[in-house]
């Protein structure tokens, strides 16, 4: 059963009936799923009005890579990206909810003040920049809340748990308090799956999904699109992941998940739209 949710959106109520279809927009050259790349004008702006037209529900933009090896990218420089991004989001879809994907709070504040961004995602939950908690306390908007251990370039040499789900849940938990003691109102959940976490332990948490959405009091965003877990299981790659992507997600909206962060809008759209018509 779905957990209707809402959000504070700049002083708009926003009310969640249904699981969410979060877009993926990089503006990046070395994002780990190549089809994903978008760097000049014309390919933004033709995945914005794609994702916009398969029925996404959200945007969620992004000027850093986050794969393991990827290069650093200097402040300034994803800032200009967003720009860039958000420009042309806005003129083309200005009503619908975008979240900028940074751990930097100097991002998010320029994010949000200057360009327009409605949620900040921050797949270090804080522990990258110890002044983004305050940031969004004071821009006063929602956080994605995710779980990952180390940065990016040393992410997986922490996978070391008693149990990943309990530890995960128990990491989030006490984040959450302290998120919420700092004035953040509306926290998103996200267990971080591919971030610090070895395949099984991936797998582990989908078994174990409905445990995030019992022990957490937060929506919870689930993001497996084209990761390593599929197209290592099948000895592939990020380009052969479509179909498996799709069977994680039906799972993880039977399993209580809020959002769905995906590279792929119209067959996530699909996977909601049949998995709620299946439910009823």
């Amino acid at each position: 059963m779905f957990n209707r949710f809402s959000l504070n959106l700049h002083g708009r109520l926003y009310v969640a009936d249904r699981p969410q279809v979060m877009g993926i927009l990089n503006i990046t050259p070395d994002s780990f799923y190549s089809g994903s790349r978008t760097m000049r004008d014309r390919e933004i702006a033709a995945r914005i009005i794609s994702m916009v037209e398969e029925g996404a529900d959200m945007i969620d933009i992004g000027a850093y890579s986050s794969r393991p090896g990827a290069a650093d990218v200097p402040l300034e420089e994803e800032i200009d990206r967003l720009r860039l991004g958000m420009r042309l989001l806005r003129d083309i879809a200005p009503e619908i909810p975008v979240s900028v994907d940074t751990f930097r709070a100097g991002v998010a504040r320029v994010a949000v003040e200057e360009l327009g961004a409605d949620i900040v995602n921050d797949i270090s939950g804080g522990d990258l920049d110890p002044e983004m908690w305050s940031a969004v306390a004071a821009l006063g908007v929602p956080y994605i809340l995710m779980h990952m251990r180390g940065t990016p370039s040393t992410m997986q040499q922490f996978v070391d748990y008693g149990d990943v789900t309990a530890d995960v849940i128990n990491d989030l938990s006490r984040k959450l308090r302290g998120l919420r003691l700092s004035g953040v109102a509306d926290v998103i959940v996200d267990p971080g799956f591919g971030f610090s976490k070895t395949i099984d332990q991936n797998f582990e948490m989908m078994r174990n999904l409905r445990a995030f959405t019992l022990a957490l009091d937060a929506p919870l965003l689930v993001g497996i699109s084209r990761k390593s877990m599929i197209y290592k299981t099948f000895d592939t790659d990020p380009a052969e992941t479509l179909n498996g992507t799709t069977v994680l997600n039906t799972i993880a909206i039977s399993r209580g998940a809020s959002i769905l962060r995906v590279h792929d809008v119209k067959q996530c759209v699909e996977a909601v739209r049949l998995s709620l018509l299946s439910s009823n």
